[in-house]
């Protein structure tokens, strides 16, 4: 799920950056920073919004870099058991498929994969109901349930599901071919 937040970051500048563009160039280096990278209490995050404030520098001895509080809004993605997502299948083995969800990779397990899906070995691994009319392979769209998640100080794992109603294959790359 997507929030929409307030954060704060100390942000280091070298003296030759001081000017008429210091805000500027704060700005860009907390961007530089801050976007796309993951905190495991907030998420990860996807963009920075608006800059809220800028507090007073203060300069750190004997290196003449000045330090800066800076307070900013930012949007983050943090997924959450029970959530559903729909996400791009990137590997596909006999023990289940891995998935991207964005920044997010999800693993479902052969167990929570529906019971009249096979696993088929080959160039292409993929699992293929019995009939042949739905194949789960590498580069198709799902629709998962997200079962647990795993958080770390710089990632965020995700265990998911498509043994449920209006869950798995949206889209098939293979099937238009």
């Amino acid at each position: 799920m997507f929030f929409h937040i307030v954060l704060e970051r100390k942000i280091q500048l070298h003296p030759r950056y001081f000017g008429p563009h210091l805000r500027d160039k704060l700005v860009a280096k907390l961007m530089k920073e801050v976007e796309g990278t993951c905190s495991g209490r907030h998420g990860f995050v996807v963009a920075i919004t608006g800059v809220e404030d800028i507090g007073k520098g203060l300069i750190r001895e004997g290196t003449g870099f000045v330090t800066f509080p800076v307070k900013y809004q930012c949007v983050v993605f943090r997924p959450f058991k029970g959530e559903i997502l729909e996400a791009v299948v990137t590997m596909v083995n006999k023990m289940g498929f891995f998935a991207e969800a964005g920044p997010v990779q999800i693993f479902v397990s052969n167990h929570l994969i529906p019971d009249d899906m096979e696993y088929q070995a080959g160039d292409m691994p993929n699992y293929t109901t019995s009939d042949g009319s739905v194949k789960i392979q590498k580069d198709c769209e799902v629709r998962l349930k997200i079962m647990g998640t795993r958080v770390d100080a710089t990632e965020i794992f995700c265990i998911g599901t498509i043994k449920d109603d209006f869950l798995g294959v949206i889209s098939d790359p293979g099937a238009a071919s």
